[in-house]
């Protein structure tokens, strides 16, 4: 191992210790990701049992869902089984399958959000020709191109960090695998990957960027001419939640890949990390159900179903 020529296991040195206050900390994390997992399974199961959410607008709003599920549920269950058995290593397949996932995930939400972008964009400001721009077929072919970039992405990245030789110790300062932190370790040269892995993630994330921009203007300008009250605070009120999702997603997202290597310190790339894999899918069922009363009125809807069934 220590030659480099192969490599049986890293060692995660995760995000918390054992102090009082960290064993606190832990105990909030459990509650938030039980909560997120919980609020998005809620969020797709309400979208599959609604048949006034079949549409495409909450059919790409569960793939959402789906995803930051997905993205939770890759990270915390090895960090807290590291925390809680004091076993911290994780093989060479567990890594890749890590730096696999979080990059299908994360790239595909960036072509996601914008295809939900466009889907507003059609809604509001063409609604009569919407059922002609933002057809099922157009839906669906958008969802699997999200999960197919960001899955291309994915397999690149792991297939590329796992073909180096690692020496050392093969301690990460994380509480995951992440591609960018893994090849500090490497003994060979990394440089061409490093600047190719940059330059595919300035590119995940800033093409789908002015197509959400700019629909999201357009339909802003729309907004603003409707003469409808009503109509123009239920678009707003819509797309408000889109909007704080792209906000909450694309500020983690550039703070964490498009830093220049002198501003990157090893806490607070854990902290960023902590705030797209764990917080940020809480928010967003939050931020849905709160401000879209169509997902309220189905979460009644479902709790009076399942009161009137508790009571036969």
């Amino acid at each position: 191992m220590e030659n480099g020529s192969s490599t049986s296991y890293f060692i995660l040195l995760g995000l918390f210790n054992h102090t009082t206050a960290h064993q606190v900390l832990f105990m909030m994390l459990l509650a938030i990701v039980l909560t997120s997992l919980f609020g998005n399974a809620l969020m797709i199961l309400l979208i599959h049992r609604d048949c006034r959410l079949h549409t495409p607008m909450y059919f790409l709003l569960s793939q959402l869902s789906l995803m930051d599920m997905m993205l939770v549920s890759t990270t915390v269950p090895k960090m807290a089984a590291d925390y809680l058995t004091g076993n911290k290593a994780i093989s060479p397949a567990g890594c890749g399958a890590q730096i696999f996932f979080l990059p299908t995930l994360g790239g595909g939400e960036c072509f996601l959000l914008a295809a939900m972008a466009y889907d507003r964009y059609a809604a509001v400001c063409h609604p009569l020709r919407y059922p002609m721009l933002m057809s099922w077929q157009l839906c669906l072919r958008m969802t699997m191109l999200s999960w197919l970039l960001g899955a291309a992405d994915g397999l690149l990245q792991a297939a590329a960090s796992l073909s180096f030789p690692y020496c050392g110790a093969h301690e990460l300062d994380h509480f995951f695998c992440e591609a960018p932190v893994l090849v500090r370790l490497a003994c060979a040269d990394t440089s061409v990957f490093e600047n190719a892995m940059y330059i595919c993630c300035v590119l995940m994330l800033l093409v789908p960027l002015p197509l959400i921009l700019s629909s999201y203007g357009l339909i802003l300008a729309a907004v603003l001419h409707m003469r409808s009250t009503e109509a123009r605070k239920k678009a707003f009120a819509t797309c408000s939640s889109h909007v704080a999702v792209v906000g909450l997603f694309y500020g983690a997202a550039i703070f964490t890949y498009m830093r220049p290597k002198s501003h990157r310190s090893t806490n607070h790339d854990k902290v960023v990390s902590a705030f797209y894999t764990v917080f940020t899918p809480l928010l967003n069922p939050l931020i849905y159900s709160v401000r879209n009363s169509e997902v309220k009125g189905a979460l009644t809807r479902c709790m009076g179903q399942c009161v009137a069934l508790s009571h036969e």
